[in-house]
């Protein structure tokens, strides 16, 4: 139990690999705030969270919208009274050729993607501020280090999300709060399904297997940081080679 009394925040709560997160940081003993636009689908994730071994609350969160990321960081606070980490998982994908693009496309991974967790950051840092250690951990994606066809929208978004992390690192050095990305490649999820329906099930990452991950960055002490952590698939060409 080496996250009890820590409070953290995980957007995108409702399925896929932000569920699983949430499950993992319960094993831990964390309190997690689960943040999703779907209630019923948060509290199935909740309830994952509790059996885990964890404390759960659910708050509906619309990330394109300023208000609702305000409201959310006043809860936590008002619940709370503090908050130790901040995962950045909700996502939106596109997958289309750049001239076949549509401009709300193009602005709705970019809201999602990129703009809903600058705000968030933004708004939840002065809680981070009072932890002993604060975390913030952002999900990138391979697209934020190379780009595909048929993603530009996508690789976009995530380029944003991971330029934004390593600025906010820097602006952040000598604090109580780290800033990690975590990159990874296709990941067993509903999206990675509709986007990359050519690769064999079997290969794909756990959602798990990231959940591992940020479980580990954010007990992880002493001087090292870790930075950034790019995951690919056991089949995938290494170092991101293309």
């Amino acid at each position: 139990m080496r996250l009890k009394s820590k409070v953290a925040i995980v957007t995108g709560a409702s399925r896929g690999v932000g569920r699983t997160i949430c499950a993992a940081l319960g094993r831990e003993g964390a309190t997690v705030v689960l943040a999703a636009r779907d209630e019923d689908k948060l509290r199935e994730s909740a309830r994952l969270a509790e059996r885990a071994g964890g404390k759960a609350e659910v708050v509906t969160l619309e990330l394109t919208e300023e208000e609702s990321i305000k409201k959310l960081v006043k809860a936590v606070e008002e619940r709370f009274g503090r908050l130790d980490i901040l995962v950045n998982c909700a996502g939106v994908t596109h997958s289309a050729a750049l001239e076949e693009t549509a401009t709300e496309d193009w602005e709705r991974c970019m809201s999602i993607n990129a703009r809903g967790p600058f705000m968030l950051c933004r708004e939840a840092l002065p809680l981070l501020r009072r932890s002993e250690q604060g975390y913030i951990i952002n999900i990138s994606s391979v697209v934020g280090v190379k780009g595909y066809p048929l993603q530009s929208a996508y690789t976009a978004s995530k380029h944003a999300l991971r330029g934004m992390s390593i600025s906010l690192a820097e602006e952040l050095r000598g604090s109580n709060v780290r800033v990690h990305v975590i990159c990874p490649g296709g990941i067993d999820t509903e999206m990675a399904g509709r986007v990359r329906p050519d690769i064999n099930k079997d290969e794909l990452i756990g959602p798990e297997e990231i959940a591992e991950l940020v479980v580990y960055l954010v007990t992880h002490k002493g001087n090292a940081v870790i930075d950034e952590l790019h995951i690919r698939r056991a089949s995938a060409k290494p170092w991101y080679i293309s």
